[in-house]
């Protein structure tokens, strides 16, 4: 036989048995698990939850593969799904349950509910023939799983307002779950977007909230990523595609089974001149990192805050049998320049949550961030400035956290559930007074301050909660404190506008983009228009 067919021959033998050998071991380990299933059916001491047990092992095997590749059990799956697809069948409110009372805090623009009347602060005391308020054996599931179904059918509703009770039918519809908390000029030339996440619904609401800035003059974005955990890839690649020209490499991504694809901006974009501030910080993740690291990459605008998570796996879902989804990490995403993110995770799952822990405790949440990279991991802009991978994206300016806010004390409060308790019942007593003095939201965020009595009903909450008094944390954050519980106030009787209006005056990151949105970008060595 001749010398090359002979190669080509021991070349198939060797392929052909290294399958063998891999399929083998493969069938050899489902059979082994097979027979352990068959083992707790028939012999075990008592009767075995198989549900539990195939759980158990499915989270369990994933938690020894990577940080990010979960299990999500049917109700979860849903769950999860309705918020990235950014819609679920519904009434459209938006509530909280306090003292076994679900209180409504907004209600979706356009939405059934408020078609039929519903008003931020009713409470909802009937659904159908049941009544559900001062109940405790109600939990939130109950409540969604009656007001939540199919487009076109009715659901009966009692609400509470003011001493009147009123009846309402609501016809369900589709609802929007938004991902653009709030977009607004700060002023005639700056704009400003806070996005909460990147879902199916995302590009649609940044397009309509570029277009409508545009036309009031903006000319320059600030863009917060602050606390967005990300979502969907193609999502961060349509925002990028509204800054950066066309053609332009957003990320790209490659695994194992998944070989190399890169995503490329469009032909289109609302925002490609013009100042752009992005704001990240700890909590940034995912979709959120990547939009910072090609805009950094691509020297487009400017970043600010603090180190971001450090994210860099990609999941995919695949539906199991019953519904349940698993989502599991298929591949790497890599910046425009080739940085790999992704912080490590070879110290287990345990270590890995505790590292914004130890972030905190190491002084780089408070100081200028220690984290030196090795020059292995360097890349460069495409201006030739350097950037880093592993662990996040690194702001070209960085902002640390107010301490004055972040006491021991105020999250006493907070993990008490205090200032929710505080608020809700703040609206309850003050909030046909409180419409009739400012009846706009800009009235409210001008005029309205919480005075020393009012203050002081919250200090005494606190005291009847157990909370030791701390007068020097009183005295340091004492107007912070007011400022938060303003714009919970706020966004109780006035939406969730509100909120984000005032407490954009406390936000370190965003007063620094504010301060610097009339700077000279180009000493940072990126675009000033």
């Amino acid at each position: 036989m001749p010398m090359k067919h002979t190669i080509i021959l021991l070349f198939i033998l060797s392929f052909s048995s290294n399958f063998y050998c891999q399929t083998s071991k493969y069938e050899s380990n489902f059979e082994k698990f097979r027979q352990y299933y068959t083992l707790l059916r028939h012999h075990y001491v008592d009767t075995v939850n198989f549900d539990k047990i195939i759980e158990s092992a499915i989270v369990k095997s994933l938690e020894n593969l990577d940080p990010h590749s979960m299990y999500l059990p049917p109700k979860e799956a849903s769950s999860e799904n309705e918020r990235l697809k950014g819609s679920f069948e519904g009434i459209g409110i938006v509530y909280n349950v306090y003292k076994d009372t679900l209180q409504i805090l907004d209600v979706v623009a356009g939405g059934p509910s408020e078609k039929v009347g519903i008003m931020i602060g009713d409470k909802l005391i009937k659904i159908g023939d049941t009544t559900f308020a001062g109940d405790s054996k109600y939990k939130s599931d109950d409540y969604v799983s009656r007001l939540k179904g199919p487009r076109g059918t009715k659901v009966a509703i009692s609400v509470l307002r003011g001493d009147k009770l009123i009846d309402f039918i609501i016809t369900r519809d589709v609802i929007p779950i938004y991902s653009l908390d709030i977009a607004t000029m700060i002023d005639n030339e700056t704009g400003y977007i806070k996005l909460n996440k990147f879902a199916g619904s995302t590009p649609q609401e940044i397009s309509v909230a570029l277009n409508d800035l545009s036309n009031k003059g903006m000319k320059t974005l600030i863009l917060d990523l602050q606390n967005n955990g990300g979502g969907l890839l193609q999502a961060a690649v349509a925002l990028c595609d509204e800054f950066l020209e066309s053609k332009r490499l957003v990320v790209y991504t490659q695994g194992e089974h998944y070989p190399k694809q890169s995503f490329e901006t469009s032909e289109n974009g609302l925002f490609r001149k013009g100042k752009l501030i992005i704001l990240i910080n700890e909590n940034s993740a995912s979709a959120s990192e990547i939009v910072s690291g090609a805009i950094q990459d691509w020297d487009r605008g400017l970043i600010i805050g603090r180190r971001s998570f450090g994210k860099g796996l990609v999941q995919r879902p695949f539906t199991l049998l019953d519904n349940s989804q698993l989502r599991l990490t298929t591949a790497e995403y890599f910046t425009p320049s080739g940085r790999f993110i992704q912080k490590p995770f070879n110290k287990g799952l345990k270590e890995y949550r505790a590292e914004i822990i130890q972030r905190a405790q190491s002084g780089q949440l408070t100081k200028k961030d220690t984290l030196v990279p090795p020059d292995s991991l360097m890349k460069f802009t495409n201006n030739k400035r350097k950037v880093y991978g592993g662990g996040g994206i690194t702001p070209d300016i960085y902002v640390p956290i107010d301490t004055s806010i972040n006491s021991e004390y105020y999250f006493n409060f907070l993990r008490k559930g205090l200032v929710n308790q505080y608020t809700t019942d703040f609206i309850d007593k003050n909030k046909k007074s409180i419409l009739e003095k400012y009846p706009k939201i800009e009235d409210f965020y001008t005029q309205f301050k919480l005075d020393s009595a009012q203050f002081n009903e919250f200090l005494v909450l606190g005291d009847s909660a157990k909370i030791k008094r701390d007068t020097q944390a009183i005295e340091k954050s004492g107007e912070m404190i007011k400022t938060i519980l303003k714009a919970n106030i706020g966004r109780g009787i006035y939406g969730t506008m509100a909120f984000y209006k005032i407490i954009m005056d406390i936000d370190p990151i965003i007063q620094k983009a504010i301060a610097i949105r009339r700077e000279n970008f180009s000493k940072y060595k990126v675009r000033n228009e």
